[in-house]
């Protein structure tokens, strides 16, 4: 993360690499490390949205089939997201642009003519990231975009339309306005005044980069060390069409703070700058993608600008993105209580009144991975359950990528625990404090003691809902620790808790 200002005037440019902020900010902005629940498109979107885990909303990854934008989700969950408390029960005007779930617009589940709950005027992209020749849904009405910059550029569209919303809405209700903008995801494509900038941009060769994963999951060992120069090059283009795309993010998060400057609402606006899911690009040799239990993939920016928050902040107090849901609800005075929510409202967090010892220590991230049942033509030799393949044959994903990991940030520890759904139960433990590059497995060196207590939470979180998932840190002396407990059935898993 990186941030500039001028006269309190916020713009930021961020790449989810899961580096702590670095905070270059005049005005009242607070940065926080953030987590996100599953480090995938529309698990973690959805998290966002219903402030609950993907055990609890049901959408596993990015397909119909997964629950992501499916009539089930629109039944069940669309009802209950946050947008829509907020305009049912709060009074709020809604306003939503951008990239809502992958399989938003599909016509087995409505098209772009369903207008999900919650949003007042409703700019929806169909399906997943694209920057030309796109379909819009505006209030259930399909629009059609091409291939001309000056009029169908998303980012800037997206930039437009908010600022005509914020320019005509009313002024005698209280709003929320969600721009998502696909940037900076593939396809990656700039625009034009920008896709000569960053021409010596490299990825950063932290001590993980292009090393060899040789203690972890059997995907991350599978990944050719040292990566071939096609791969490496690869990913360096990658990162810098990524930094080239969000210069266009940059011009519109400076736009919406003027147009709320202008009109004397920027000192009593929240301003939440946040994304949904981190990146790696070299991190064990692995080329460029996410779904990894690391540091790259599950930690997110999070700047926040607003009334009651101090100049210029960084937080140790780690957050999650089935926070953000609670915490915006709790802002515009709605109990957050009466939901079922699975996070909480960091809101007095934001405001410095709470300390260390009042705060959750531990939280989870869970992914259920995916794969082909067939042999990827790029990778005969893994033979099939594998997907996301480059032509040099490292595979990203496999249906035994699936893990549940409990991730603890205390003052007295700052660890990762995660226990993988496969023939072996593999475990992995990292010591962030210690090893921040997660370069070190401890699975078979740790106190027995240690991995109990870890274990015991991870079981407690998969089977939680609501307050259950809030409680700090508290481990549960009445189970044994068995692995083999955790996964004994896939679609099951949640709830394996035996007794001693």
């Amino acid at each position: 993360v990186s941030c500039s200002s001028s006269n309190q005037m916020l713009t930021c440019r961020f790449l989810l690499e899961g580096d702590e902020c670095m905070m270059r900010v005049s005005g009242y902005v607070l940065c926080l490390p953030q987590f996100v629940a599953s480090p995938l498109c529309c698990p973690s979107r959805a998290s966002i949205l219903t402030g609950k885990y993907p055990h609890n909303h049901h959408v596993i990854n990015n397909t119909l089939e997964g629950n992501c934008s499916s009539t089930a989700w629109q039944k069940t969950q669309e009802p209950k997201t946050f947008p829509a408390l907020l305009q049912a029960y709060a009074g709020y005007q809604t306003f939503f642009a951008g990239k809502y779930l992958n399989q938003y617009g599909n016509p087995d589940a409505g098209g772009v003519e369903h207008v999900p709950l919650g949003w007042d005027y409703w700019v929806g992209l169909e399906r997943n990231s694209r920057y030309y020749n796109y379909t819009l849904s505006v209030n259930g009405k399909p629009k059609k975009h091409g291939g001309n910059y000056s009029e169908d550029y998303l980012t800037d569209v997206l930039t437009n339309m908010s600022l005509d919303f914020l320019q005509y809405k009313s002024n005698y209700r209280p709003f929320f306005m969600m721009v998502s903008t696909p940037a900076p995801h593939a396809p990656w494509t700039p625009a034009p005044q920008y896709q000569d900038r960053f021409q010596d941009l490299k990825a950063p060769r932290d001590p993980n980069f292009n090393v060899h994963g040789k203690d972890k999951h059997w995907l991350i060992r599978q990944a050719k060390t040292p990566m071939t120069n096609s791969s490496i090059e690869l990913l360096d283009e990658a990162y810098r069409k990524r930094w080239r795309t969000l210069l266009s993010v940059d011009d519109l998060v400076e736009k919406v703070v003027k147009r709320l400057e202008v009109r004397g609402e920027l000192d009593n606006t929240y301003i939440i700058f946040t994304s949904d899911n981190g990146y790696h690009t070299g991190q064990f040799s692995l080329p460029l993608d996410k779904r990894q239990l690391y540091e790259s993939d599950i930690r997110v920016p999070l700047l926040i600008r607003g009334p009651n928050i101090k100049p210029n902040q960084t937080t140790g107090l780690a957050v999650q993105n089935v926070d953000l849901g609670p915490t915006i609800l709790d802002m515009a005075g709605y109990n957050v209580s009466k939901t079922a929510m699975d996070g909480m409202s960091f809101l007095s967090v934001l405001e410095g009144s709470v300390n260390s010892t009042m705060w959750r220590t531990d939280f989870l991230v869970e992914y259920e991975g995916e794969g082909s049942n067939v042999s990827d033509p790029a990778c005969p030799l893994l033979g099939p359950g594998v997907s996301v393949c480059f032509p040099d044959c490292v595979c990203e994903d496999s249906f035994n990528n699936t893990y549940a990991c409990v991730r603890t940030v205390a003052p007295s520890a700052n660890l990762q625990y995660c226990e993988f759904d496969d023939n072996e139960v593999f475990v992995e433990v990292y010591n962030i404090t210690v090893d921040p590059y997660q370069l070190i497995n401890l699975a078979k060196t740790i106190d027995q003691e240690v991995l109990e207590k870890m274990n015991h939470r991870l079981m407690m979180l998969q089977s939680c809902s609501g307050q259950s998932c809030r409680t700090p840190g508290v481990y549960d002396t009445r189970y044994t620790f068995d692995p083999h407990l955790m996964f004994s059935n896939r679609s099951h898993r949640r709830n394996r808790l035996r007794r001693a």
